[in-house]
């Protein structure tokens, strides 16, 4: 792939469509999806005896942040949860409390 395809490849996919999904409307009720999305790229161009070559590459990630909520005539903003973060979080604290039980055990012999 050239680098003039690439970078028009990541120019086509960097836009806002990529930030804000397609309203869903049900029941009088409007939700804009939006996400983090982050992009990045790079290329090169080369030559060497009687040879030329280019190339490039792109990176693009997207993950769900939340979604905007109409609903009779005023808007609302509801982030989404992400439970890998959660999950991580309370894993975290299960181990601090479990170390710093451990800690005071060990304490509690020394004396």
């Amino acid at each position: 792939m050239g680098l003039e395809k690439v970078v028009g490849v990541m120019r086509d996919n960097l836009t806002v469509r990529r930030v804000y999904g397609e309203p869903v409307e049900k029941d009088g009720v409007v939700v804009i999806p939006a996400a983090r999305v982050i992009g990045g790229g790079g290329g090169g161009h080369g030559a060497e005896q009687d040879k030329e070559g280019e190339g490039g590459g792109f990176l693009l990630a997207a993950r769900p942040v939340g979604a905007y909520v109409l609903k009779g005539g005023e808007v609302r903003w509801v982030p989404a949860v992400d439970v890998t973060v959660l999950g991580a979080v309370f894993a975290v604290m299960v181990a601090a409390i479990h170390r710093r039980r451990q800690y005071r055990r060990g304490s509690d012999r020394a004396r």
